[in-house]
């Protein structure tokens, strides 16, 4: 096999990821040990992300005609890519908590539904909790409401035969 046609099976294996994926983020991990490179594999590889370092000329073929081409600015030096394809905001929370041990790990950037966001960015974006975290806040406010009035009104409920009384 030619080393063009090897190049373009592994361009292809990113495009592919990419074309399912809901969100990818961009990192340099140089100077992380062994140990904690491991480690936050598999993290990612247990909230279903892949994570893995290509070169950054395959990375600039295969995000060409993307919602990802706006990553091409940002493939300089080692990169790493962590693909998602549920929750777009899980691979940058999980390597937000590890940064705070791994100081060597850093953002270069990230595409989260086809909005290009540059370190800072995604720094933020790592803050938002979960899909499932927003929603059980959300539903949690709802509820309050709710089992107050159906309180007031059980309260309503039971003042009403004594006044008639």
């Amino acid at each position: 096999m030619a080393k063009v046609e090897q190049k373009q099976v592994i361009v292809n294996e990113i495009k592919e990821k990419l074309e399912k994926a809901t969100s990818a983020v961009l990192v340099d991990a140089r100077g992380l040990t062994v140990e904690q490179d491991t480690a936050l594999r598999k993290k990612l590889r247990e909230a279903g992300v892949d994570y893995k370092v290509y070169k950054n000329t395959m990375m600039n073929f295969a995000v060409e005609g993307t919602q990802f081409e706006g990553l091409k600015d940002y493939f300089e030096g080692p990169s790493a890519i962590a693909i998602c394809y549920e929750d777009p905001t899980v691979a940058a929370g999980i390597m937000n908590k590890f940064m705070k041990d791994a100081k060597q790990l850093e953002f270069k950037a990230g595409v989260i539904d086809g909005v290009c966001y540059d370190a800072k960015g995604m720094a933020a974006v790592a803050d938002i909790p979960s899909r499932e975290v927003l929603l059980s806040k959300l539903l949690g406010s709802f509820k309050s409401p709710m089992a107050s009035f159906a309180r007031v009104i059980k309260a309503v409920a039971e003042k009403e035969p004594e006044a008639q009384a």
